[in-house]
């Protein structure tokens, strides 16, 4: 991991960087998506169903966090939130399609 002079080498750098604007912007991303999905299709009143969403985008983004860093590459980390984050916006779009219809 270390170069000669003993400093990191750059991709290293880049990698972890990379991990972190991951964790911090996509687990945010996913947090908020999860939330409105729950909120959208739970079949409970709408305060409960905005007050649990809520709750649970919190063990969410913990997870989204968690994930980030324990993948191998930075690749697998921002796949392994882009594809849970384009279906919860697939499903958030169809249950708001849905209820405006």
């Amino acid at each position: 991991m270390k170069s000669k002079n003993g400093a990191l080498p750059v991709s290293y750098r880049l990698a972890v960087t990379s991990r972190v604007l991951a964790a911090v912007f996509g687990g945010y991303l996913l947090a908020a998506l999860a939330s409105v999905c729950m909120t959208a299709l739970l079949p409970i009143s709408r305060a409960d169903a905005v007050a649990s969403g809520m709750m649970t985008s919190f063990l969410v983004y913990l997870v989204a966090v968690l994930w980030c860093f324990a993948c191998r590459t930075a690749l697998q980390a921002w796949l392994g939130l882009g594809v849970p984050g384009a279906v919860l916006a697939t499903v958030s779009a169809l249950a708001y399609w849905v209820g405006r219809t």
